[in-house]
């Protein structure tokens, strides 16, 4: 396993070097971003998938992306490959005390608590003011709002249950069709986002990820679509200028067909 990881550290080494590959040589930490992003989203794929080829063939190319970054480090002269797998082991062992250490915990939320309280002695108070400081915006919008939501948890900022937060989407929903009875999109934009972070604290309560249930909800669509579109093929209709019956026909049948 050792020597393969160490073959592939030599084969980026040798696509950046100058005799090596043009594309290669020009990236930047900046220009590399977008394919660690398209690499991330199709290993989620491949564990929708649950399909272990893929997974580990995705794997590979997260794999790829961190070799890269490293080289690129390496060559600027402010970190190494090593100084990473360095640095991550020494953190997971400072962050799990009750393994590596003689802490005692009796349960998950113990672990997370102790991962919070170690997180900022290591950070310091100048690395986060407020509680929410380092949740990054760029996150996805519904897991953003997960995380938010659990961090605020830990100092007991939350209900106890799910039917008080279930309450509160219903409480946002009637806002929000006030909102746009009266015209005011504003309003209306600022209702809706209150639903949808109402509706992930719900999912939160109840152990449901809000953004893998969207994104299975985003795939059964464009399964059932498909179907939809290959249905008015073989009919010979022209998708464009079908009636909404006949596409809720075959929407409804393509429920029965490919779930």
């Amino acid at each position: 396993m050792k020597s393969e990881l160490h073959r592939l550290i030599n084969i980026i080494a040798r696509l950046r070097a100058p005799a090596g590959c043009p594309w290669d040589r020009e990236q930047t930490h900046a220009s590399l971003l977008p394919c660690l992003l398209d690499e991330m989203y199709e290993f989620f794929e491949a564990v929708d998938e649950n399909s272990p080829y893929k997974m580990e063939e995705e794997l590979g190319d997260l794999l790829l992306q961190v070799v890269l970054h490293s080289q690129i480090a390496k060559e600027e002269g402010t970190f190494t490959i090593e100084d990473v797998a360095h640095g991550i082991s020494e953190k997971i062992i400072r962050r799990h005390p009750h393994v590596f250490g003689d802490v005692e915990v009796s349960s998950s939320r113990d672990v997370l608590n102790n991962w919070e309280q170690i997180k900022k002695a290591e950070k310091g108070k100048a690395h986060r003011r407020f509680l929410v400081d380092d949740i990054p915006e760029a996150l996805p919008a519904l897991f953003r709002a997960e995380k938010i939501q659990r961090r605020v948890a830990r100092v007991g900022f939350d209900w106890h249950d799910a039917g008080p937060a279930l309450d509160k989407v219903e409480e946002e929903f009637n806002e929000f069709r006030q909102a746009l009875a009266s015209g005011d999109t504003t309003h209306a934009v600022e209702e809706l986002g209150d639903i949808l972070f109402a509706l992930v604290n719900v999912a939160r309560h109840k152990g449901i990820c809000a953004e893998e249930a969207l994104r299975a909800a985003n795939n059964k669509f464009t399964r059932r679509f498909r179907f939809v579109e290959d249905a008015c093929t073989k009919a010979g209709i022209d998708i464009q200028k079908a009636s909404l019956e006949t596409l809720d026909r075959f929407w409804e049948q393509s429920k029965k067909e490919v779930g």
